[in-house]
């Protein structure tokens, strides 16, 4: 059996990540066309390239279909609850870097912090008899964090658009979103709270712990090796 690892299939992502294992002697490369998933991977023996979109990878990596995977450390948190028990972090890889971090209206010159918003919550649910609306795509990560935060006058709306564009739209009066530079945040009248910053998330290599290993280990190793990475443990044979 093949060792088989996800890569984005396109993008920044997929350029970064090529980068990278070229850099330790792994070549990846498309073939064919932009419309055909495939590559193949050279200067090792028995590992297949598998082109697939960030946020497919951490659930082919939950059902073990890929025995590897790369892709945002804030989608495999995200998407797969106890995340910690379906896949290994081997490694951060040093690119992709973004915030996913709670954002308000400008306008709201005394809401900095989670407590202000707290406060803030609380009254709107009071004058508009509904809870405030925070759009976001990242709905785990997001509860998790106002749940521990003690904020709880709060509702989420999905997002799978533009979410600085919900507040505008008036469809919400927040956003969690992932963020690089706050261009697109400052752009929109938007201000990210002091204290929140939910997950600081960057391209990560993870492993399936319940991949079938059993054929696939010698050729782990031997990737391990040449990238010069410890195989993480608990990775469970067939």
């Amino acid at each position: 059996m093949m060792l088989k690892i996800g890569v984005p299939s396109k993008g920044r992502l997929m350029e970064k990540t090529f980068d990278w294992f070229g850099a330790r002697g792994i070549t990846m490369r498309r073939t064919g066309n932009e419309r055909e998933y495939s590559g193949v991977v050279d200067g090792i023996e028995g590992v297949q390239l598998v082109l697939l979109s960030a946020g497919e990878i951490p659930r082919e990596l939950s059902a073990g279909r890929i025995h590897l995977g790369v892709t945002g450390s804030d989608l495999v948190r995200d998407k797969l609850p106890d995340w910690a028990a379906q896949v290994a972090q081997i490694a951060p890889l040093g690119f992709g870097h973004a915030d996913l971090i709670l954002a308000v209206p400008t306008a709201w010159v005394d809401v900095d912090t989670l407590d202000d918003l707290d406060a803030v919550a609380s009254a709107f649910r009071r004058t508009h008899g509904f809870r405030l609306r925070i759009a976001t795509k990242y709905h785990r990560l997001v509860r998790e964090f106002l749940t521990e935060n003690g904020i709880a006058d709060y509702q989420l709306v999905d997002s799978q658009g533009a979410t600085e564009g919900t507040i505008r739209n008036l469809t919400a009066e927040a956003i969690a979103d992932i963020t690089s530079t706050g261009e697109t945040l400052r752009a929109n009248h938007l201000k990210i709270l002091e204290d929140a910053v939910i997950h600081k998330s960057q391209a990560t290599l993870f492993a399936a712990r319940n991949a079938d290993w059993n054929e696939a280990m010698p050729a782990m190793d031997a990737l391990m090796a040449k990238l010069g990475l410890a195989r993480p443990d608990g990775l469970n044979p067939a």
